[in-house]
């Protein structure tokens, strides 16, 4: 079998996922650390080139329909680029064993609460 059919089908696997608002990155990163033995940190870095286009396409879509929100966009843009190029400094000091079992903790939290049904709030009228 051909080296590259396997990726192939994994990442177009998480990409149809992805469109269906499964957390395909997320998928991503599981079957290429789980499944392809790709070191973490090369699977994160993989997976963030993996979200560039999809969120290019996300975005433009979201703004030609009228759905996206300018002004939370221009709040949220600062901050989002900050915490991530801080949280990448700090993952990057810190040894990849000791940030496997919070990540493994928080996939598994993500898991059950998509799983589970969501409660409706009850309006008093």
């Amino acid at each position: 079998m051909k080296a590259w059919l396997i990726p192939f089908f994994l990442g177009a696997g998480t990409g149809v996922l992805s469109a269906w608002g499964v957390g395909g990155g997320t998928l991503l990163l599981l079957c290429m650390t789980l499944f392809l033995g790709v070191e973490q940190a090369e699977a994160q870095g993989i997976n963030l080139l993996y979200f560039l286009p999809t969120a290019a396409a996300s975005l433009l879509y979201h703004r030609k329909n009228g759905y996206l929100n300018t002004a939370a966009l221009k709040a949220a843009a600062p901050a989002g680029t900050v915490c991530a190029l801080a949280a990448a400094w700090v993952s990057s000091s810190v040894d990849l064993a000791i940030l496997r079992k919070p990540f493994g903790v928080f996939l598994l939290y993500a898991a059950v609460s998509m799983l589970l049904p969501k409660r409706e709030k009850k309006t008093h009228a």
